[in-house]
């Protein structure tokens, strides 16, 4: 009876490895001499809108386990920065850039290349070239320390989303692997009051824990053409009299805040206007070939007395995130970070939102985003498998028993 038990040693192995192994990849650049310089794993997908004769439709495309890292990767030089470029499928490619200063380094610029030509992914698609776009990220660590992320992470590009997640990424490696040490993402962290504390400064109040949710709205001529559910909160980088540089978290808190906004055939506005100074400015499109709507630009003015430069000023009116059909509302009631510029990230939670076409006060038809969706389809998936392998190790187990017996004889 000993040696089918041993015979199904192998095959529990290969199946509880392959279910170990998930969806995640490794990648690895090197130098000259085969030492690593850049090591990276992590899960992810990327999420783009695209036109057709007939409109806008979506794609979704999965981080293959048989993606590989290219030659034109680097460990970078005397004028040059290190990067990671991963090709897959039939010519998509994902670049990482670093850089660094004294202390941290972070991936600076993140790139996506998609083959439009590749009808299994984009059929009936009214262009066949091939399209990048890019956009900076907050993946940033402490040098000699890997970044860690189980959390999802969402980088909005112009027509990509980007999302990683269960992500380790080291750059500038001194030991040839990751370190031990580790600086986790904000999303992992359970609250802002288990960070280290910063040294205290005379500066704008800021929320130790999420923002409040308020309820905003822009109407003109034509009634309601902006209706808007959400929490709003800020992440500045900037440098201090002191010549430190900190990032800070600000809540926008809807009790000090009055509103303004206007209501165009194309642009529609929200400003947001605090007792301190601050005004906030969320800018909307529309894309009237594909009839969809989606936060295009952001604005943003405000003091910071500690810093170098006391009135700080960042902007970008090139996004494209909420995005829904006009008619129907945007929702996600995860927290989705926007990347407006190097310095200034904007964190907008529970978002319930309608842009143009909104009929009174009520919210039309809700399109939920593409995190919303993950939430439930990552325990569905974990449930399937390990329902899987629960089947195939009974199947298993089966056969061998009935091997088993089928060595004796009856006398």
């Amino acid at each position: 009876m000993a040696a089918p038990d041993r015979a199904r040693r192998p095959l529990l192995l290969l199946l509880l490895a392959g279910l170990a192994h998930g969806a995640s990849a490794m990648f690895v650049v090197r130098d000259s001499n085969r030492t690593a310089c850049i090591m990276a794993n992590f899960s992810a997908n990327f999420h783009l809108s695209y036109e057709t004769e007939h409109g806008s439709q979506n794609a979704s495309i999965n981080l293959p386990l048989s993606a590989k890292v290219l030659n034109s990767s680097s460990c970078g030089g005397n004028s040059s920065d290190p990067s990671l470029t991963i090709a897959f499928g039939r010519g998509y490619f994902l670049t990482l850039n670093f850089t660094r200063n004294a202390t941290r380094y972070r991936v600076q610029v993140m790139s996506f290349t998609y083959n439009m030509s590749d009808t299994e992914i984009f059929p009936s698609a009214s262009s066949r070239e091939s399209k990048s776009e890019e956009s900076i990220t907050d993946i940033r660590a402490d040098i000699d320390k890997k970044y860690r992320c189980i959390s999802a992470m969402v980088i909005h590009m112009h027509t990509v989303v980007v999302t990683l997640w269960d992500a380790t990424i080291q750059a500038y490696l001194s030991n040839n692997s990751f370190s031990q040490g580790e600086t986790r993402c904000q999303q992992d962290v359970p609250s802002p009051t288990t960070a280290p504390p910063a040294p205290p400064s005379p500066a704008p109040t800021a929320g130790p824990a999420g923002p409040q949710v308020s309820r905003y709205s822009v109407s003109g001529a034509n009634g309601t053409c902006l209706l808007a559910s959400m929490g709003l909160q800020l992440n500045l980088t900037y440098g201090r009299k002191d010549n430190t540089t900190v990032t800070r978290v600000f809540n926008i808190n809807p009790n000090q805040t009055r509103t303004a906004g206007s209501c165009d055939a194309h642009l529609v506005t929200l400003n947001l206007l605090s007792e301190q100074g601050l005004v906030l400015g969320l800018q909307f499109g529309m894309n009237a070939t594909a009839s969809q709507f989606f936060l295009q630009g952001v604005q943003l003015n405000m003091t910071l007395p500690d810093a170098k430069a006391p009135t700080f000023h960042a902007g970008n009116s090139s996004l494209r995130a909420l995005q829904a059909t006009v008619g129907n509302s945007y929702k996600c009631n995860v927290e989705e970070r926007l990347f407006v510029t190097q310095d200034f990230s904007l964190n907008i939670f529970s978002v319930w939102v309608q842009a143009f076409k909104v009929d009174g006060d009520r919210f039309g038809s809700v399109e939920e985003c593409l995190l919303d969706g993950n939430n439930m389809l990552i325990p569905i998936a974990v449930g399937g498998a390990l329902a899987g392998l629960v089947l195939i190790v009974l199947i298993a187990y089966l056969i061998g028993r009935k091997r088993s017996h089928a060595g004796y004889q009856t006398i």
